[in-house]
């Protein structure tokens, strides 16, 4: 391997990690959501449990007066106002948070999507619709006002109503919408779906790609790139080539910001590969979270190591994992505490393997449009992009793939169900994919992950981070359980199943209980909620709800609920000898002769 300044350095310094701090900009230009003395003292007084409550409040003046304001509460208060001082101020100037939305009733919302006549069982069948429903509590249209008055909010402005994935979430986030987008279409929501989709593609022509959600503190940093996807999905429901030819110039927009931004050279025997990493290009902490920043921070000496702990942080974020063991680099392991959290050092199996998909499709998409020119750039492009993962993410001796630390040069072998991303997407060689399916099974077998029946969990590392065990996440079970039944391989399709026979039920057992859906799981309770990070359980949930439509629909004529399943420990699995796991024991053992 080469050192790490000869193909990092260059990228950390486009990025802001290297420059003085001066010359970093802050998440956005606002002085009241974003950056200056008015968020720093409100954020540090605590006047709200969570700190993205006032960053979501709508200001009652404009941006001048609100300032004025500000200035006489801090001379009235000798600089040093109180937080019963800062509550005051907040009352008079500041509307509660959620003020953006207007009332919004989907009209191609319907009762009885077609997707259920497919669920066999009554309960999950009845179970569905009541998902279905879900889509109306959770849609959002903004108010002319904010496009009228922006200043005066931090939410962006978008023409066409949201689905949110809820509780302190008010706005749209990137990634979430692929599986709210898979559920919609599900739904037979189309008009909704094209309406987000649109949205989207008017962000990346005013930004030049998707912010992390629907917020205007959010401009400097993205979420995975899952936009083309959610346009893939939406041609295949209903073979709208017409918007697909619209779109396509924006959407090359979106994975050149990503090609151009976010990637790193890594020399691996000799050769050169470039690989695409999470970053950040923005000072000071997270405004949304700006307590918890400002505080961790200062185990830091110096204000440049505080200003580039902020920008791992927000590379985190970018990730859509924050936070997580995944992101510690602690003496070249994954141990240690946020504050060790090098997200920008780490090469990650999933942002590239969405990529490569992302590649595919835009080529196949230009094929649709006959421009063959393009078609092939992007075949050639995806090509060269497998030939990366597969070089340096790919550890044969390991069966699977796994991240890449670029401090110190080498795999991290620690066990996220990301490792699979390739698989799900088909970033590998498709004429060897019984050697990487044997791989992957043995891997899975080794890691003991499949003794968990409220979910996989995300990692194996007890944190106390959200992004990892015992929380069980639901788009990650969705990448498990389709990276296995996309290959050709009885037994993997049969594990996927198995994965999502126990996912269906540890969600219905939850939903039983307490009629809510769950942002994210315990793997080791079948039917309990998850933990742990800076916020508390949210409900609702976007992503949530579309995965479980998404398994109902390609399962349902199997899928039953388990009366039995909660009687026991989740880690304690009863008649857990299925013709999969005994596979999984067969590849081990053939392994070892």
């Amino acid at each position: 391997m080469t050192s790490l300044s000869a193909f990092l350095l260059p990228l950390l310094l486009a990025a802001g990690a290297f420059c003085k701090i001066s010359d970093l900009p802050p998440p956005c230009p606002s002085e009241i959501y974003c950056h200056g003395e008015l968020l720093k003292t409100v954020q540090i007084n605590s006047p709200y449990p969570d700190s993205k409550t006032f960053v979501d409040m709508k200001m009652k003046y404009s941006v001048p007066e609100t300032l004025v304001h500000f200035e006489k509460m801090m001379n009235s208060t000798n600089q040093k106002p109180s937080k019963l001082d800062v509550e005051i101020f907040l009352n008079a100037t500041f509307d509660p948070a959620g003020q953006e939305f207007e009332d919004w009733d989907p009209s191609d919302w319907t009762a009885t999507p077609k997707f259920l006549d497919s669920v066999v069982d009554p309960d999950l069948k009845a179970w569905g619709a009541k998902l279905n429903d879900l889509w109306k509590f959770l849609g959002r249209k903004i108010k002319d006002d904010v496009k009228t008055y922006p200043e005066q909010y931090s939410i962006i402005y978008v023409p066409n109503p949201v689905i949110v994935p809820g509780g302190r979430f008010r706005e749209f986030y990137y990634w979430d919408s692929y599986w709210i987008v898979k559920g919609l279409l599900l739904s037979e929501m189309n008009h909704t779906v094209k309406g987000m989709l649109s949205n989207f593609l008017t962000i990346v022509e005013e930004y030049g790609f998707i912010p992390n959600g629907g917020r205007i503190y959010y401009r400097q940093r993205s979420q995975p790139p899952l936009l083309i996807p959610m346009m893939e999905a939406y041609y295949d429901k209903t073979q709208d080539l017409q918007f697909i030819r619209e779109s396509v110039g924006t959407l090359e927009k979106e994975i050149e910001f990503w090609m151009t931004n976010h990637t790193v050279e890594v020399d691996k025997d000799g050769k050169k590969y470039t690989l695409a990493i999470y970053g950040d290009r923005s000072s000071g902490p997270r405004p949304e979270s700006y307590k918890e920043d400002y505080e961790t921070a200062h185990v830091f000496a110096t204000e440049e190591e505080r200003e580039e702990y902020y920008s791992e942080l927000k590379a985190a974020a970018e990730s859509g994992w924050d936070f997580s063991s995944r992101w510690f680099i602690l003496d070249g392991t994954n141990q240690g505490n946020i504050t060790n959290v090098k997200t920008r050092f780490i090469v990650p199996t999933d942002l590239n393997a969405f990529l490569f998909w992302d590649m595919q499709i835009l080529s196949r998409f230009f094929h649709l449009l006959g421009n063959e020119e393009r078609a092939t750039y992007y075949k050639n492009a995806s090509a060269t992009l497998m030939e990366a993962v597969t070089a340096v993410l790919w550890h044969e001796e390991v069966g699977t793939w796994l991240d890449y630390d670029l401090i110190n040069e080498k795999k991290r072998d620690y066990f996220y169900p990301s490792n699979l991303a390739p698989l799900f997407t088909g970033c590998y060689d498709q004429s060897k994919e019984a050697d990487y399916v044997q791989g992957i099974m043995r891997y899975l077998q080794k890691t003991n992950v499949m003794i968990y029946y409220g979910g996989v969990p995300t990692s194996l590392e007890h944190s106390g981070e959200q992004w990892d065990y015992p929380n069980a996440w639901p788009p990650l079970v969705y990448l498990m359980i389709h990276a296995l039944d996309r290959t050709n391989d009885t037994f993997a399709k049969e594990l996927g199943y198995e994965i999502a026979e126990r996912w269906v039920r540890a969600n219905h057992k939850g939903f039983k209980e307490t009629q809510a859906m769950f942002e994210k799981y315990d793997a080791t309770v079948v039917g309990g909620y998850g933990g742990g990070g800076e916020y508390e359980l949210q409900l609702g949930f976007g992503w949530t709800n579309g995965v479980i439509m998404d398994l109902l629909a390609k399962y349902g004529d199997r899928l039953t609920p388990d009366p039995k399943l909660g009687d026991h420990d989740a880690s304690v699995p009863q008649n857990s000898v299925t013709p999969a796991l005994i596979f999984l024991g067969l590849v081990v053992a053939s392994m070892a002769l």
